[in-house]
């Protein structure tokens, strides 16, 4: 037993084994009690600890959060006059810029140098929790307009901060001990400013490999510019606007505006028409690709095309031909578990003019099925398709590709919390899932994040690497979700029990959500019945 006061890193081993690989990663942080903790956590009373690493999703997020402090220090040490933005995030990293100016090529090998001159010195990282009057006058002071607001909208008496080398700022959770930890990370130019790199989930030795997302980024800057607009930029100031009393203003705001996108996007097919016969829809769990499906097909009636929308999930091969993960268990986010060949048998019938019969998947029984429905392209008729495969050129190889219209669909939030922290997609995608999990498939809180890690897994596998081969990219993100999310997924969250696996994560997204200010009963009825949202929560007339 360690002496009382002890510090987790006194008693820590220097290194964990992967349960899943076997590979062995430094310890960076602990669970005690399943709470995310620092290694200078002192230990008092008896606890249940489990050292974690970069293996952990917990131990990549106090790297990622330390790394951040690293960078914002560094920063504040080379050009104390500008304002760093952590913008959003990257495949390769996090999108990084000066609020006021682009930064130079050498700007950025001198800041990396400054990091690593930081990580060499060892400094450690500290905390400490002051009144909340002087946290907001303390982050004015420092240009750091957005963590004041923020502050300022909780309305708590005490707010903790981080230290690092004489400098305070907020990340909202543990840190490594000291910088030393951080030996792992990159900074590539990108835009206007610059890519803060991690290090790999498969080998945190090095960095995530460079990718390129230009349609991406070009989605999220679209989307940022809208959000300027509406003087929405920021938590804060969501709060701000649903405190008086704007909540229904900004949900119209925001439809109209979604469903302004789709009718533009039914425009550009309608316009394209004698070549485009079949839209493909691809995205991440949650992402909405369900209702854009639906919803875009309204909006090609309306221009006086006659779409037909089928799911690919149809063409899933019998069970017993599913092919199998590592494990031994049926992969069927693999390309392999569609029955390829029909499906691209089926798509140069109807291309040709012909009539083919559909099949309908019983997932109960594992089989297809065909119960006589048929189907033909006239002249008017568009086909659309939505599932995870739909970006992925080896899917229908055999057919002609210039028929074929491909749309990427995610929830693509450029919403921050304040300069140093942006919204995740991926919570966004995981508290939609959440609720839509417990309303309509009857599993529970505790099963949609245990079963998080897979999805996403499958997601960077099948999904991210083919986003720029889409047409058009859809986002199906609205303001104002996070606040009517938070009114249905917070009792959900609460149900989860202390000694599950699922509960640090339960308590991650709890904590989250405590920054955001729930809507209302009457202002939820106020959502349409077609909004993307409804698929969710319920209630949708698609």
């Amino acid at each position: 037993m360690p002496e009382k006061g002890a510090t987790l890193a006194s008693i820590a081993p220097h290194q964990v084994t992967d349960p899943e690989s076997g590979k062995q990663f430094p310890v960076l942080a602990a669970l005690v009690d399943k709470q995310v903790k620092s290694l200078n956590y002192q230990v008092f009373n008896p606890h249940i600890i489990e050292f974690i690493g970069f293996n952990h999703t917990e131990g990549r997020r106090v790297y990622i959060r330390s790394l951040s402090f690293l960078l914002q220090r560094a920063v504040r040490k080379l050009f104390p006059d500008d304002i760093l933005k952590i913008n959003h995030s990257l495949p390769s990293g996090y999108y990084c810029k000066f609020r006021a100016r682009r930064i130079s090529d050498d700007e950025i090998r001198a800041l990396r140098e400054e990091m690593r001159r930081l990580v060499d010195a060892d400094l450690p990282f500290t905390e400490k929790t002051i009144p909340s009057g002087e946290a907001v006058e303390l982050f004015r002071s420092q240009k750091q307009a957005l963590k004041a607001n923020l502050i300022e909208s909780i309305g708590s008496f005490f707010t903790t901060v981080n230290c690092l080398d004489g400098v305070t700022d907020n990340f909202y959770g543990p840190m490594v001990p000291s910088t030393g930890y951080l030996k792992v990370f990159d900074l590539m130019p990108y835009h206007h400013g610059f890519c803060l790199q991690y290090p790999s989930s498969e080998d945190p030795s090095h960095t995530i490999p460079r990718q390129k997302q230009v349609k991406l980024n070009e989605t999220l800057k679209d989307y940022g510019k809208w959000c300027k607009t509406t003087g929405v930029v920021s938590v804060a100031a969501l709060n701000k606007r649903l405190m008086e009393s704007r909540a229904v203003e900004l949900i119209n705001l925001c439809e109209a505006r979604q469903e302004r996108a789709y009718a533009a996007l039914a425009d550009k097919i309608y316009a394209d028409r004698e070549r485009i016969r079949i839209v493909f829809i691809a995205g991440p769990s949650s992402s909405g690709k369900t209702s854009s499906s639906l919803r875009l097909a309204q909006q090609c009636k309306v221009l006086g095309l006659n779409p037909k929308v089928i799911e690919l999930d149809n063409y899933f091969v019998s069970r017993e031909l599913t092919p199998r993960d590592s494990k031994g268990e049926y992969d069927f986010e693999a390309l392999e578990a569609m029955d390829l060949k029909l499906l691209g048998e089926h798509l140069n019938s109807l291309l040709a003019g012909e009539q083919v019969e559909v099949p309908r998947y019983d997932f109960k029984l594992g089989r297809p099925f065909f119960e006589g429905d048929t189907l033909r392209l006239e002249q008017d008729d568009i086909l659309i398709m939505e599932g995870i495969h739909a970006l992925d050129p080896k899917m229908v190889p055999t057919v002609d590709q210039s028929r074929i219209f491909r749309v990427y669909a995610s929830a693509l939030t450029s919403l921050k919390l304040d300069e140093n922290c942006c919204i995740s997609t991926t919570d966004n995608r995981l508290l939609r899932r959440m609720v839509r999990d417990n309303r309509v498939r009857g599993i529970s809180p505790e099963q949609t994040i245990l079963r998080w890690p897979s999805v996403r897994r499958g997601e960077s596998r099948h999904i991210f690497p083919f986003q720029e081969n889409a047409d058009a990219q859809f986002n199906t993100a609205l303001l104002y979700e996070l606040p009517l999310l938070r009114y249905y997924a917070e009792p959900l969250l609460r149900r989860i029990n202390p000694t599950s696996d699922a509960y640090p994560e339960a308590l991650r997204l709890l904590r989250f959500l405590e920054f955001i200010t729930p809507l209302q009963p009457s202002e939820i009825e106020s959502i349409p019945p077609t909004s993307i949202l409804r698929e969710f929560i319920g209630g949708q007339t698609l």
